[in-house]
């Protein structure tokens, strides 16, 4: 069994920067993807950004591409999303999952995170 703990919510200002991370721990697939995924309240949740095992493909949402960054560090078994220029429509639930490939189907993945809250307002 996977668990998954979002750390570096918070709150920012529009234009400001934050990072999230997910540090992954107990039994996985010896290589696996990992992706965020986010809800805003009344929203349905959806896809942010994924990375492969080995980081080389990425896949972000229109909504964030060059305002995020995904990245991981396998010897630590966390990934991070770093977050500039950030908006107020960026404030979620920011979830972390982990899936066999990079996908932006949120049913791929088979283990989640238990959410950490991002809030952008001045």
């Amino acid at each position: 069994q996977v668990q998954l703990v979002e750390s570096g919510g918070g709150l920012a200002q529009p234009g400001g920067s934050l990072r999230v991370s997910c540090a992954a721990s107990g039994r996985t697939f010896s290589s696996y993807a990992m992706g965020w995924f986010r809800q805003a309240p009344e929203k349905e949740r959806e896809f942010v950004a994924a990375i492969s095992w080995t980081g080389t493909s990425t896949a972000y949402a229109d909504s964030v591409k060059n305002r995020f960054t995904i990245f991981r560090d396998n010897a630590k078994n966390t990934m991070y999303l770093q977050m500039n220029s950030l908006k107020p429509e960026d404030t979620a639930v920011y979830y972390c999952a982990v899936g066999a490939v990079v996908t932006v189907v949120p049913t791929m993945y088979y283990a989640w995170g238990q959410g950490t809250q991002v809030t952008v307002s001045s």
